[in-house]
């Protein structure tokens, strides 16, 4: 699942604890009631709540309840109610990106290790960056896995005289410096569209392939120092100061607005961005296409499920843990709403791995993010890496405001010091 922007302190957020965020209760019917905290689209099957109906057919005395809200302030709940010691869900999902800032709190949560989940469905990695650094805990179960791709819109392409076929658009991209330069070609050939939608999105991207980014394998934050970091800023800002950002901030109406109306020509492409596309712009239907990621692999996203230990109904929270991220759940999600499966045993079922997308011109998704994950390096994460992406992302935002780049990277060294406890 995706990552966005944390936009205030965890001082402020334990202002807004609210009661629909509690531990469910059993009604006097016999109904145990069970409350999951979310972001994005998780578990829902677009519209309807199949995906939960299923399971309370399959458990009569279990009634599901959902609260979804924005990314940051998903994260900040959930560290302020931990804090608090109540208020949390019973089941509470944690992004990839954010779960390591939470491993130091393992008695907060139910070690699924003590529960007999069967961890081998899961890569080592996998299930290594949800565990204690003993590996004797493990705080959440792994649903699903970005992977990467572009995501590209076959109309405007047409228009700019550029290939529109996936393959032969596959080709014009073997590096990112590659994919700046056809932006280069691309700009000014179709008037009012961006190549990209956002500077921090093509920074992802390029880090997304890269094994030590904000982190060293022995957990120093090494991001100024970091020529890998550095080299991605830069051609990010190269891209930006050429014009080939839209400058729309992630998840941002105005940004929402850009896929309804075509304001930019392609997208870095995780497997979940599939579904936010399909489910904002569904006029944009057959639009688009998707090709090969630039370098050729990487990932973006992934979540775990997570059931603090503060709620009522450990046990039924456990087991339905347990169920969500079991494959037959995932490939579901994976075939509605893009979100694609983390167990690699799936990967190889003809329901996942002939799977082609209508909404993007029959694309073979099935065969696209399993090649981008197959060379991808297992990536360090570190206690701040969720709110250092989103740092850059920020810095990024202001450079396509007018910002000056440098002034812009010296900036945003400061907070990500700062929230690391080394200002």
């Amino acid at each position: 699942m995706r990552n966005s922007g944390i936009v205030a302190s965890l001082a402020a957020t334990a202002l807004i604890l609210t009661a629909c965020g509690s531990s469910g209760d059993s009604g006097e019917d016999g109904v145990t009631t069970l409350t999951i905290n979310v972001f994005g689209d998780s578990f829902s099957l677009k519209d309807n709540r199949s995906l939960y109906d299923e399971y309370e057919k399959a458990h009569k005395g279990v009634k599901i309840v959902e609260n979804r809200s924005d990314f940051g302030t998903h994260h900040q709940n959930l560290q302020a109610r931990l804090t608090a010691g109540s208020g949390a869900a019973d089941l509470e999902v944690i992004e990839v990106g954010q779960v390591s800032g939470f491993i130091g709190q393992t008695d907060k949560f139910v070690n699924f290790k003590d529960k007999g989940v069967d961890t081998a469905q899961w890569t080592e990695s996998t299930v290594q960056r949800a565990s204690s650094p003993d590996g004797r805990t493990l705080i959440g179960l792994p649903t699903d896995i970005g992977g990467l791709a572009m995501c590209y819109r076959t109309d405007l392409f047409a228009q700019a005289g550029l290939p529109t076929n996936r393959d032969e658009v596959s080709a014009l991209w073997s590096t990112w410096e590659d994919y700046v330069d056809v932006g280069s070609r691309f700009v000014g050939k179709v008037p009012g569209v961006k190549w990209f939608d956002a500077g921090g999105h093509v920074f992802t991207g390029i880090l997304g392939n890269e094994k030590e980014t904000y982190y060293n394998a022995k957990g120093d934050l090494i991001v100024e120092k970091n020529k890998t970091v550095r080299d991605a800023w830069d051609l990010t800002t190269k891209a930006i100061k050429a014009g080939q950002s839209a400058g729309l901030a992630e998840f941002s109406t105005e940004w929402n607005t850009g896929f309804q109306k075509g304001q930019f020509a392609t997208v870095t492409c995780p497997a979940w961005m599939m579904g936010y596309i399909q489910g904002n712009a569904p006029e944009t239907k057959g639009k688009w296409d998707i090709a090969k990621i630039p370098g050729g692999s990487g990932n973006w996203g992934g979540s775990y499920v997570t059931v603090p230990s503060q709620g009522k109904h450990i046990d039924a929270a456990v087991e339905l843990a347990k169920w969500l991220t079991a494959p037959a759940q995932n490939v579901k999600l994976f075939k509605t709403i893009g979100n694609f499966p983390s167990q690699e045993s799936t990967w190889s079922r003809p329901e996942v791995a002939d799977y082609t997308s209508e909404f993007f011109s029959n694309a073979p998704a099935g065969k696209i993010y399993p090649a981008s994950l197959e060379h991808a390096p297992v990536q360090v994460v570190g206690p701040q890496s969720g709110v250092i992406g989103n740092t850059f992302a920020g810095a990024l935002n202001s450079v396509e405001q007018g910002t000056d780049p440098g002034k812009a990277w010296d900036s945003a060294m400061s907070d990500i010091k700062a929230a690391a406890g080394e200002g």
